[in-house]
């Protein structure tokens, strides 16, 4: 096998130098070893784009599989046991979920050295958006229903999971900042144990800034939030996370990937991230171009209600929970690139264009128009 170049996805939508290196032939020869019944390894077929870890796939002897890589300061391996046995579950209830592989041993995570691997059988169907950069709105309404439609039924097939809270807070979409009646005192409480945050938002009147965040949205929404059912939620329905039987506005769903952000949450928390990811073009908001996509955001909806019921009271507080829908994630980002990667320029754009530019844009004139869009769905 040979090695080639890789870029990943940079937060402004450019390609960039990725933040860890790419997976090699030769790393993937000696992980593989571990796996003898995949044979050896031939080629490296794609190296993902994704920015915040490293994947490939690779082609072997006798197929093809999904190779993710983590550094072990964003997973260890219970932190990715915690996703893997989400996965299991669902799949037992029939989602079509790529298989998470086991070793000779019987693992689903190996550690080598500074790394911890994954391994997955390859997802059935066509990656259609495999090259789409995160939070790109999705210009497909028969693709969004489906999408919809497919998050319904990862809902139901959740339900019964009760598995505890994840043990970290890093890259994962949770939600206690939000459902608790004072986040900021709920933040600070968790700062002893975030101590990458922690330094990071000594520099920032941070109290001022999440209290601008919350103030028009998150008195009214929260003893809602705090009400509702706890659910496993996949955290980043993207359609970039999803693979399709063919590129037709008729094409069905065959796979459902990458649940490293899942949590425990609740179900319109799911709803409204693939809301948030798929009918905002978040990285057009400074070229004048219509950023809001409330027929992307209507055919989600209707898709999701074809398997779960949705109330006007329900579609009142997705849209009065989109705004903050972001919030515990972006501090997760601020820590991942403070803390982790060491980078300031990343950690600021992260606090103050995601955490905070996020929430500010639901008062523009678009925004408010798409929560309106949402509330006129019942």
């Amino acid at each position: 096998m040979t090695d080639s170049p890789h870029l990943a996805h940079g937060l402004a939508g450019d390609e960039i130098r990725a933040d860890w290196p790419p997976l090699t032939a030769g790393e993937a020869t000696t992980l593989l070893r571990n796996y003898p019944v995949l044979g050896a390894p031939v080629r490296i077929e794609w190296h993902s784009p994704r920015p915040l870890s490293a994947a490939c796939l690779v082609e072997t002897t006798t197929g093809i599989v999904f190779v993710k890589r983590h550094h072990r300061s964003v997973r260890s391996i219970a932190t990715l046991g915690e996703e893997h046995r989400f996965m299991a579950h669902l799949r037992g209830n029939g989602m079509p979920i790529p298989a998470v592989l086991s070793d000779a041993q019987g693992r689903t995570a190996v550690a080598l050295g500074d790394w911890v691997y994954e391994v997955h059988e390859r997802a059935a169907g066509i990656d259609l958006y495999r090259e789409a950069i995160s939070w790109s709105p999705l210009p497909n309404a028969g693709h969004a229903r489906s999408a919809g439609r497919l998050l319904g039924m990862l809902h139901d097939a959740s339900d019964g999971y009760d598995a505890a809270q994840r043990d970290t807070h890093i890259l994962v979409a949770r939600s206690e900042l939000i459902r608790s009646p004072d986040p900021i005192a709920a933040l600070q409480s968790q700062l002893r144990t975030r101590p990458g945050l922690a330094n990071y938002l000594q520099g920032r009147d941070w109290p001022a800034d999440l209290a601008d965040v919350l103030a028009p949205w998150h008195a009214a929404a929260q003893p809602r939030l705090a009400q509702q059912p706890r659910l496993w939620t996949h955290g980043d329905w993207h359609v970039s996370n999803l693979c399709w039987s063919d590129d037709s506005a008729n094409a069905h769903i065959t796979a459902a990937l990458d649940f490293g952000l899942a949590a425990a949450n609740f179900a319109l928390f799911d709803l409204a991230t693939a809301i948030e990811r798929n009918a905002i073009a978040w990285l057009a908001l400074d070229t004048g171009i219509d950023a809001a996509h409330p027929d992307i955001a209507r055919a989600l909806i209707e898709g999701y209600r074809r398997e779960r019921p949705l109330e006007a009271d329900d579609l009142a507080l997705l849209a009065d929970l989109l705004p903050l829908v972001h919030v515990d994630f972006a501090l997760s980002e601020v820590e991942y690139f403070h803390a982790i990667t060491r980078s300031r320029a990343s950690a600021d754009v992260a606090y103050d264009t995601f955490l905070r530019g996020h929430a500010a844009w639901f008062g523009t004139a678009p925004g408010r128009a798409l929560l309106e869009a949402i509330r006129g769905c019942a």
